[in-house]
């Protein structure tokens, strides 16, 4: 499974960014789905993931009431809608994918694929 994130940018606090993560190859319909994030001199940190079908999700306190995951029906794209989004939310944000059982989707440990990383700067 291939990954490709894209949708970062520069945004001011308050504003909104919607990142995508296109999957090509593999089974990618079937797997969890994640975004993480890291900023510069700190761990990677999970921020969302989505169940293979969709139904179920999982937000990092930080996060949630602010930032949507979802997949598109065909299952072969996760979106990430930040909004209201502040300067803490500066990072890389990375997609990620993993055949392993939804109780693990908070644990980068566990996702063998990786997308390559957008950059999200807010300002204040």
């Amino acid at each position: 499974v291939q990954l490709q994130a894209s949708g970062g940018g520069l945004v001011q606090a308050g504003g909104s960014l919607r990142l995508s993560c296109a999957a090509s190859g593999g089974t990618f319909g079937r797997y969890n789905s994640a975004w993480f994030r890291q900023a510069p001199g700190k761990e990677r940190e999970f921020v969302a993931a989505v169940k293979w079908s969709g139904g179920n999700t999982a937000y990092a306190d930080s996060v949630k009431g602010r930032f949507t995951i979802s997949k598109d029906n065909a299952k072969t794209t996760v979106f990430l809608q930040m909004n209201s989004l502040k300067p803490e939310d500066t990072a890389v944000y990375y997609c990620a994918a993993t055949s392993t059982i939804w109780m693990y989707a908070r644990n980068h440990e566990h996702y063998g694929y990786w997308g390559q990383g957008t950059q999200v700067t807010v300002s204040s």
